[in-house]
């Protein structure tokens, strides 16, 4: 289903959650992006869109949750909660049933907080347990859940144990964006069982859904001839959507931050849901791998341990991709170590043995970097 629209009937696995046979496609300008037009890969490509939707294996405390859930593979827990998710209107009913969207949907309804706190490595106390949550089809390998928070649909994410770098690395980027008007996602610090987490409001609202550029670039095949940059262009292009100015200020955002994981799965477009029109980009989100949150001081003063993504893996020459910097203001550019500094300092991990100031040394070189280009 597709909010209130049947899309076509699938028959699942009970075992593995895995899509067997796609009969009887009923509206296929609904079906998600990428997946008809390429018989007779139609199974093969929604199944690849369905497993997407699990929490992936690397998710840390999954293996403890799977098993006070009594689930024995990720891929089921989506079946759980009907395929719904805060990101898109998709959603599976059951063969015969009459439920209605309205009735289920995880923007207007609310949702079991048990899994959420199981992500959390914390005990549940509620009898039976209720796995109807979105937190069933949420991506990413850290502890991640969303809440209900003064009536706002909010996802709160935690850092890795090591230094717990990379709420607070939100809460920069967002900052850095702001202060740059770049079109983002507003994130915040809030604890969460005795855990710093950063916390956003979900920028998905009923009507609309992110797609992201990993399935965006799937639309058509690759020519050999075209770089991942071209192709993604061309696209967004064939959908009506001009992205590379977005392109450009993302890519100029994750170079002065040295972020390190910026995939194809946490940026895309927003369309809306019923009549199919693409928006345009989404706002940037997901900024958290970066300022060398997983390195030592010795390790983040040594720019040629710095890798990037999506489309070149030298951070240096993945800004060559950039094609228009005449939005940069540059005391916007200046103001960028204060931000560092005023959020970072109360991270006591994340400061000690000199990592406050290699982060600096960092964010100075690449500030001065861009720079040079204006």
């Amino acid at each position: 289903m597709h909010r209130t629209i049947p899309v076509c009937t699938v028959d699942m696995d009970e075992f593995d959650g895995d899509i067997l046979k796609v009969t009887n496609i009923v509206r296929p300008e609904h079906m998600p992006l990428a997946t008809v037009g390429f018989e007779p890969q139609i199974r093969s490509r929604l199944n690849k869109w369905w497993s997407s939707r699990a929490i992936p294996d690397s998710r840390e405390g999954l293996d403890e949750a799977m098993e006070s859930m009594g689930i024995g593979v990720p891929q089921l827990l989506p079946v759980k909660s009907l395929g719904l998710s805060l990101s898109d209107q998709y959603w599976m009913r059951p063969s015969g049933s009459t439920m209605q969207w309205s009735d289920v949907n995880f923007f207007d309804n609310p949702f079991s907080e048990d899994v959420g706190d199981l992500l959390f490595g914390c005990d549940v106390y509620t009898g039976e347990m209720d796995l109807s949550s979105p937190d069933n089809t949420s991506d990413g390998v850290l502890r991640k859940r969303w809440k209900i928070l003064d009536g706002r649909r909010c996802l709160l994410k935690t850092g890795t144990d090591s230094y717990q770098q990379e709420p607070y690395n939100e809460v920069i980027a967002s900052k850095v964006m702001e202060s740059m008007d770049i079109p983002h996602v507003d994130y915040a610090l809030m604890t969460e069982h005795g855990r710093v987490c950063s916390v956003c409001p979900d920028f998905v609202d009923r009507d609309t859904e992110l797609i992201t550029a990993s399935r965006i670039f799937e639309t058509k095949p690759k020519d050999n001839r075209d770089s991942g940059y071209e192709h993604l262009v061309g696209c967004c292009q064939d959908l009506g959507v001009d992205i590379i100015p977005f392109l450009d200020r993302m890519l100029v955002v994750d170079f002065v931050l040295a972020n390190d994981d910026r995939h194809l799965n946490n940026f895309g477009l927003l369309r809306r849901a019923e009549s199919l029109e693409w928006i345009g980009p989404a706002p940037i989100y997901d900024t958290g791998s970066c300022l060398g949150c997983r390195m030592s001081a010795d390790d983040i003063r040594d720019d040629t341990r710095f890798e990037s993504k999506p489309f070149r893996k030298n951070p240096y020459r993945q800004l060559e991709l950039v094609t228009d910097l005449g939005w940069v203001r540059q005391d916007a550019l200046d103001r960028i170590p204060d931000i560092v500094v005023d959020v970072l300092s109360p991270n006591d991990r994340a400061c000690k043995d000199g990592r406050l100031e290699a982060i600096l040394d960092l964010v100075e070189k690449r500030v001065e970097f861009v720079k040079t280009m204006l």
